[in-house]
């Protein structure tokens, strides 16, 4: 394991990151919401990347894992941010970036902002645009009204919280009603019994993709999280043959 160590942003709020050294391009892993660097499938591609000599990063958000922050002071465009700063202060040369449920909508964006970087995009049960079709009309309301709301969660004993302004930053950054401007080659890998995350969210966004070079990887059996040990072996196997061809 990597140490975890701390950087402070431009504004003084320092975030945590593990960030290995070895052969590039550099892994940058990118959590879903609510999760952070010590997640399973973050962990196992550290451990490939160790055994292999590749060079990764994993960081938390501001307000997520052990950053610093609040969590409900968290918005799409900041994370974003956070992992922008990242990999324009400990990185050099381009990145192959992976990103997880929410984290693939921030791999989406990132990508966009630093074209020049990206050698390739892997997503795990990505979620482009989930503030516009992930809640209910009447949650979206209690957002708006009450600034925030609280959903049981299947992934651990706290509450799933969302909040106005991290809807809002949503909003503002959906991508689906465009065809975004991305052309390294993206890999998406999706469980067809993701619960979560419906199959053919990634079908559509391979669509959309400007990139030609574009496969969508579908687990027949496979939930939203993918962090079985078959599962772990088809990330890491996706991850790999995109590092050979870099």
């Amino acid at each position: 394991m990597t140490e975890t160590r701390y950087i402070a942003r431009p504004d003084g709020l320092r975030l945590a990151y593990a960030h290995r050294a070895g052969t590039g391009p550099t892994i940058v892993f990118l959590p879903g919401y609510m999760s952070d660097m010590q997640g399973t499938k973050a962990l196992a591609l550290d451990g490939w990347a160790a055994a292999t000599g590749r060079a990764m990063l994993r960081f938390d958000y501001a307000g997520c894992g052990e950053s610093e922050g609040e969590f409900e002071s968290g918005t799409l465009t900041g994370w974003r941010d956070d992992a922008l700063f990242l990999i324009d202060t400990l990185i050099e040369g381009p990145v192959i970036l992976v990103g997880s449920s929410m984290g693939g909508w921030i791999m989406l964006l990132a990508a966009i902002d630093r074209p020049d970087r990206m050698a390739a995009l892997v997503g795990v049960a990505a979620a482009p645009d989930f503030t516009d079709w992930g809640f209910t009309q009447d949650e979206k309301i209690q957002m708006l009204s009450y600034g925030r709301i609280e959903k049981p969660s299947d992934y651990g004993d706290a509450p799933m919280v969302a909040t106005r302004i991290f809807w809002q930053s949503g909003e503002a950054n959906r991508l689906l009603r465009r065809k975004p401007e991305i052309d390294c080659p993206v890999r998406l890998l999706h469980g067809q019994r993701d619960p979560e995350v419906p199959w053919n969210h990634s079908t559509h966004l391979a669509a959309q993709l400007r990139s030609d070079d574009v496969q969508v990887i579908l687990i027949k059996d496979g939930d939203h999280r993918l962090s079985r040990d078959g599962d772990l072996k088809v990330l890491i196997a996706t991850v790999e043959g995109l590092l050979e061809t870099a």
